[in-house]
């Protein structure tokens, strides 16, 4: 046997064999959720990862993994430091990890798993739904790709790779930088304070496998004619041979994709030849809007000489986003061509326990669904990505997304005026800063495009690693001219440019001109050649004892003693919102859904255990508010 081999496979047992199984227990001693409870080993977040491209046959691969860390530099570790519960971040809590993970580590783990007897004959294909930062993957000990990006879906065909039968061994080595300001991070830093939060590392949503057969869906996106009342699908198809033809039903239900419910009658369907867009055209056609949140069902099949070769469920819906003019002539935000005050949180998705990640699915649908029991329409989806089942809950109870691509450097790299955003200039990023940025972004987009909740997307935050402005504008705008583009939500809005003769009226870019102001709302400038919103305002602080991530250094941007002062206060704001709605305000965005660490600004506490206002009179106020724009 080659020397190098038998290296190779004395570290891979000495590497799994060191650990045995071992009781599991949640690392630390903060606070956390009601969910944290119902955690197990066995019982891990086992949902089917992606609710728009399902398939039947698949294995869920989180659970205790082992893990070690090391140095960057090293090599594959002989002894494991211990076991990890996937897919939590090895900085969490429910990980029953906790560590610290710096830039000068590399965080290894491995899992063993068998195959399906079912599964002779097809395709296997190994799926990460999200790995923060660089991971490097290999199965039976051949290394079979690497990824790059925090937020974004990625696979390998493992088939080469497999054992004839029993163990298949997985492992994966993972670097993550943080805050070299090249990967886009968020609110991730290595050191957390204020409203930067503990970095997260490694695996932070579910790993698993599927069989395919050899041409396969991969992937489609849908674009809907709500005048024409169709859906016309791109559906990418792997291993397609000449004559292969992609059939696509569109199925009634009201509930779309559910997988307890089963498939409901179907509605219309079409077909075309495989690589070609297919257009179905629905009668009597249910449009979607967050005060009907309509979802259609979907069946793609692929299929050769007449027969079907693979077969994915999904769901869609049909709706419109657009900015018109109302009838003053102020431009204004518009839902299936009727003008709609967008009003609702900055989500920053954190959580006490998880970190990244929620504890349960149930979790992850409750901030949703306590969204729109506050009386709220929309979601500032705060610089962070979600896993596909957070937008399909957001697509399922009605909720408009405002999409943020996560920043690259925590800090106001550009000058800027805060009053009156007229004097910015963009940062100087570095090329890889700028290459990865838009690798990463077109990914991003491209994941997310099929969710029809989202509304808006948002290239920047402020002026946090804003660059080439007019050029990520353009990009977006390429990826998907559907939505509209808040090019910079209380970021830099008039760009100088070196060209002689330029105004500054020729830097507009996007459709969307995004004010912040804290605490109360405010409008610091109108430009009503653009849609005029309120990316950020509020913060109303109350700390309370019990529920707090750390018992001192807790701040908002003004505190308050108790739940009846702080609704007070946000009726006073509501009330200065609904002046700023006449006069031309298109949507507004409350800080923030829930606490998140140091921060007390949130509706509710960190572990989601406290409303911190009374709900049946925030819910009054709030669709109060929405209902204030006139047409």
């Amino acid at each position: 046997m080659n020397i190098r081999i038998t290296a190779l496979l004395a570290t891979a047992l000495a590497f799994s064999g060191l650990v045995s199984a071992q009781n599991w227990a949640p690392a630390g001693d903060h606070i956390r959720t009601k969910w944290a409870e119902e955690v197990t080993p066995a019982n891990v977040h086992q949902e089917y990862p992606r609710p728009q491209l399902v398939r039947g046959n698949w294995l869920n691969l989180n659970g205790l993994w082992d893990y070690a860390i090391v140095g960057k530099e090293a090599t594959r570790p002989t002894k494991a430091d211990g076991k990890i519960l996937v897919p939590f971040c090895v900085e969490s809590s429910l990980s029953g990890v906790g560590r610290t993970f710096t830039p000068d580590d590399a965080l290894w783990y491995r899992t063993s798993f068998r195959l399906p007897a079912g599964w002779k004959g097809k395709k296997v294909r190994l799926n990460f739904e999200a790995v923060d930062w660089s991971a490097q993957v290999w199965v039976n000990g051949k290394e079979i790709g690497s990824h790059t990006g925090g937020y974004t879906h990625f696979s390998f065909d493992i088939t080469p790779a497999l054992n004839k039968g029993g163990n298949q061994e997985l492992v994966i080595k993972v670097l993550d930088g943080t805050d070299n300001d090249i990967q886009p991070r968020g609110k991730q830093v290595s050191n957390p304070s204020g409203i930067w939060y503990t970095a997260v590392s490694g695996i932070w949503q579910t790993v698993w496998l599927e069989a395919v057969p050899d041409a396969f869906v991969a992937d489609y996106n849908v674009a809907s004619d709500i005048a024409e009342g169709s859906v016309t699908l791109d559906v990418d198809v792997c291993g397609a041979k000449p004559g292969d033809r992609v059939k696509v039903a569109v199925i009634d239900g009201g509930v779309g994709y559910d997988p307890e419910k089963g498939a409901g009658p179907v509605v219309a369907d079409a077909q075309a030849a495989a690589g070609e867009p297919v257009k179905v055209v629905i009668p009597d056609v249910k449009l979607w809007s967050p005060d009907s949140p309509y979802l259609y069902g979907l069946k793609i099949t692929l299929e050769r000489g007449g027969k079907a070769v693979d077969e994915i469920l999904g769901y869609t819906a049909l709706r419109k986003i657009s900015a018109q003019k109302d009838k003053s002539g102020r431009k204004r935000m518009a839902v299936n061509d009727n003008l709609l005050f967008q009003f609702g949180p900055l989500d920053q998705g954190w959580w006490p326990d998880g970190l990244y990640t929620a504890p349960t699915d149930e979790a992850l649908e409750f901030d949703v669904i306590k969204t729109r029991d506050f009386g709220f329409n929309m979601i500032r989806k705060h610089i962070k990505v979600e896993p596909s089942r957070w937008y399909y809950f957001c697509d399922k109870h009605g909720v408009l997304v405002w999409q943020d691509m996560p920043s690259f450097c925590a800090h106001n790299g550009a000058r800027w005026d805060t009053q009156t955003y007229n004097r910015g200039e963009d940062v100087r990023a570095s090329r890889a800063a700028r290459t990865n940025y838009y690798k990463e972004w077109g990914e991003i987009i491209a994941q997310l495009n099929k969710f029809q909740c989202i509304a808006v997307w948002v290239p920047f935050n402020e002026a946090w690693a804003q660059f080439n402005t007019a050029a990520a504008v353009d990009f977006t705008r390429e990826k998907d001219p559907t939505r509209l583009i808040n090019m910079a939500s209380g970021g830099n809005w008039y760009t100088r440019r070196r060209e002689k003769g330029m105004t500054r009226q020729d830097t507009k870019i996007g459709d969307i001109i995004d004010c912040h102001n804290y605490p109360e709302p405010w409008m610091s400038f109108w430009d009503f050649q653009m849609v005029n919103v309120l990316g950020e305002y509020g913060g109303i602080g109350l700390p309370l004892e019990g529920h707090l991530w750390q018992t001192d250094r807790n701040w908002g941007y003004v505190q308050y003693k108790d739940g009846d002062e702080v609704l007070t206060e946000y009726t006073n704001f509501a009330g200065l919102l609904k002046e700023l709605v006449g006069f031309g305000c298109s949507a507004a965005v409350y800080t923030q859904t829930t606490d998140v660490e140091g921060e007390v600004n949130g509706l509710m506490t960190y572990d989601r255990k406290v409303i911190k206002m009374n709900e049946a009179k925030l819910r009054a106020v709030n669709l109060d508010v929405i209902a204030s724009m006139e047409e």
